[in-house]
């Protein structure tokens, strides 16, 4: 079993909101969960067909780091995003 596979499935076995919440902070600083927020943000914001220089300029954020997202959910990822 992968690291990531063993990980997600950790998560995924989570059922309580509370402790999932507890793990996530535990294994994580508070950059990594800002910049996870700002990630979906951004997927968030291209769902809605928001152009990406507008996403960069309104987030304060890199062209770059927008195009990654951009490219992911051209690859048919973030499905549960799409689905909101």
């Amino acid at each position: 079993m992968s690291d990531f596979k063993e990980f997600t499935d950790l998560v995924y076995s989570i059922r309580d909101r509370a402790l999932l919440e507890d793990f996530l902070i535990a294994i994580t600083t508070e950059k990594e969960r800002a910049e996870f927020s700002q990630r979906i943000h951004i997927v968030k914001r291209l769902v809605k067909g928001i152009p990406q220089l507008q996403i960069a300029k309104d987030l304060g954020v890199g062209v770059a780091t927008v195009t990654r997202g951009s490219r992911e959910l051209k690859q048919g990822r973030f499905k549960v995003l799409k689905e909101q």
